[in-house]
């Protein structure tokens, strides 16, 4: 694939349209399809002002500006994508409505052209089977905003021809992101791995242990997150941090550790969605912005260690099933949701041990299969090794 493939995208949401951009940008003739076409020219209209901004400070010449967006041309029907060499699809997560729409791509499209999902927690295998030739699917997982967050999750399905992963991969390269492969698994590496961080500070907050101003100050001043798990909830938006949550618990049979909570599910039901609504977790009627609290060191320390136990378990456990290897998953937290370090090489300045230690104090404390240890962490605390130097 050349910079003069063409590029189709199908849904014209901020992810949606984020991909035209990072397509177009990259040299890419790309058709922006939504169901709704006012959608498509409302995306193009903020795209132009998107740009202009960037004209204005400087980083984009106004050319190379006018260039991008006439690289991108609507499209009101799939036969418009016809010709198109790489369709990567935006839309709800709904699998029905995606096996539905890659049905109808499939037909549109060359034989050889590659199709992708941008699905961050349904199955790419469960996707793929409604195509005739799955081989040629796969999911490509941009972060929001895709213009800006350099992580994207390659995953393949179960039929999906390898090489035309090795080709996506290289093909992110040439987009200048940073992809990582992993395995068609329930949240592939990030969705996964960062459970923890919303999970586990929400039951610090059920058991009365902090309040939520105080667990995100801790998070943020003793552990280094740019944002605290209640103020990023309200960010990304509780209805759809929620629905991760649950598709993750759900596809992963139940399991314990990834057990949805009380809080968010009201948070949801009550219509409190977070910055978009005006209210979350915290209230944004005003600019006075998220309070920071004065936190103790001992208390902070406390929920910093706790939750970071989970993190690095979660990310432990991805490497002992080989989701990807451990320097692609402390990749991937660092880049896909700006971690201020990798979880198994920030394992390794305690020791596996010490981490160890803190899950089983937790597991005896409450009796419950949410804080059992990963085998690949007691192994490498039995035998004294790194986790970030495991394959």
């Amino acid at each position: 694939m050349t910079s003069k493939s063409t590029i189709g995208v199908i849904g014209a949401g901020t992810m949606g349209s984020g991909i035209a951009q990072v397509a177009a940008a990259a040299g890419h003739p790309v058709r922006l399809l939504d169901t709704r076409p006012e959608a498509v020219d409302k995306a193009l209209a903020s795209l132009e002002k998107t740009l202009q901004r960037l004209v204005e400070k400087g980083t984009l010449k106004d050319d190379a500006a006018r260039a991008l967006r006439d690289r991108i041309t609507p499209a009101r029907v799939v036969e418009d994508l016809a010709g198109c060499d790489l369709v990567i699809e935006a839309i709800i997560e709904d699998l029905g409505v995606k096996k539905a729409l890659f049905q109808k791509v499939e037909a549109a499209v060359p034989v050889d052209a590659l199709l992708a999902t941008n699905t961050s927690s349904l199955s790419v295998t469960a996707i793929a089977a409604a195509c005739a030739r799955p081989e040629r699917f796969l999911c490509l997982h941009f972060f929001n905003p895709a213009p800006l967050l350099p992580l994207v999750e390659v995953v393949p399905g179960l039929a999906t021809d390898m090489a035309h992963i090795t080709a996506a991969a290289d093909l992110m390269r040439a987009w200048g992101k940073t992809p990582v492969v992993c395995k068609d698994t329930p949240g592939f590496i990030v969705n996964r791995v960062a459970r923890p961080f919303y999970g586990e500070s929400i039951r610090i907050y059920e058991e009365g242990l902090a309040d939520m101003p105080v667990i995100d100050e801790a998070l943020r001043s003793a552990g280094g997150f740019r944002m605290g798990p209640f103020e990023l909830m309200d960010l990304i938006g509780n209805d759809i941090n929620f629905t991760v949550t649950r598709t993750v618990w759900e596809a992963f049979f139940y399991d314990p550790r990834y057990k949805p909570s009380f809080t968010q599910q009201r948070q949801v039901e009550s219509g409190r969605l977070g910055r978009k609504t005006g209210r979350g977790y915290y209230t944004y009627a005003d600019a006075a912005g998220v309070a920071k609290p004065t936190v103790e060191p001992a208390i902070a320390e406390q929920i910093v260690e706790r939750v970071l136990a989970m993190l690095i378990n979660e990310a432990a456990d991805a490497v002992f099933w080989g989701v990807a290897s451990a320097a692609d998953i402390d990749l991937a937290m660092t880049k896909g949701v700006n971690y201020p370090k990798g979880l198994l090489a920030w394992a390794d300045e305690r020791g596996a041990a010490h981490w160890l230690q803190v899950l089983e104090a937790l597991q005896h404390a409450y009796g419950e299969d949410r804080y059992r240890p990963s085998p690949l962490l007691r192994r490498a605390a039995e035998q004294g090794t790194s986790l970030y130097g495991r394959r």
